[in-house]
This record gives C-alpha cells, structure tokens and sequence, in this order.
C-alpha cells in the first residue's frame, strides 16, 4: 500500500545544514536550543524556546506548516498552523543534527547565562 501524501511535507527535501540557517548567518541571536526541520523544504532552523524562533517564523513566512524536529531520537511533526502533531512520512536523512554536536549550539556562540534567555 502506498503511502498517503501530505499537502506540506516532502519527504525527498533534504536538511539546508546541521544548524539554524539564519542563526549560522548571524541573524538575531545567533544561537539555539533545539533545532526544528521544515517538512516541506529541508529549511533547519531553532526551536521556540530558543531566543529567535526562527523555525516558526519560517513557516509562516513561507506557507510551510509542518515542522519537525532535527534532534536525535526524535520523531513528531507539528503543524504550525493548526498547533497539532501529526505522523508523517520518512524524510530524507540526515534526521537530526549529530550528535556529537552540541545543545544549545553553536558552543561558541551560546551566552554563559543562556538558561534565563529561553521562551
């Protein structure tokens, strides 16, 4: 049986890095917490909690929905705009960031009192 299509997330699209793209860029904060994948497009980008929330504004800005974790062992999907989780597709590695890689990160960009700046 084939699997179903979901409107907003090809599972072919692949990562855009192994950190957020715009903190990486050294927009806004320039570091995170946890990172989110878009399902549609590959776009990594930071968490909600982390200062710049730029996965969620990634979505909106581009009409993607549906975000996914970019962290090992994780596995949900989120739709931006209906606030639920979803089952979806596999996607197309890498899944998550590596794991040898730091959280929060980059580790030369995180602030010494990186705790009280979260959402």
């Amino acid at each position: 049986m084939a699997e179903q299509r979901i409107s907003g997330i090809d599972p072919s699209a692949v990562p855009s890095g192994e950190g957020c793209a715009e903190c990486l860029a050294g927009q806004d904060a320039g570091w995170w917490l946890h990172l989110r994948r878009c399902a549609e497009c590959g776009h990594i980008g930071c968490c909600d909690s982390s200062p710049s929330q730029h996965a969620t504004r990634h979505a909106r800005d581009s009409g993607h929905p549906f975000i996914t974790s970019f962290e090992p062992g994780e596995d949900w999907f989120w739709n931006t705009e209906t606030g639920e989780y979803y089952s979806g597709p596999d996607l197309a590695p890498p899944l998550s960031r590596p794991e040898a890689q730091a959280s929060p990160g980059p580790s030369d960009k995180v602030p010494a009192d990186w705790r009280g700046r979260l959402h």
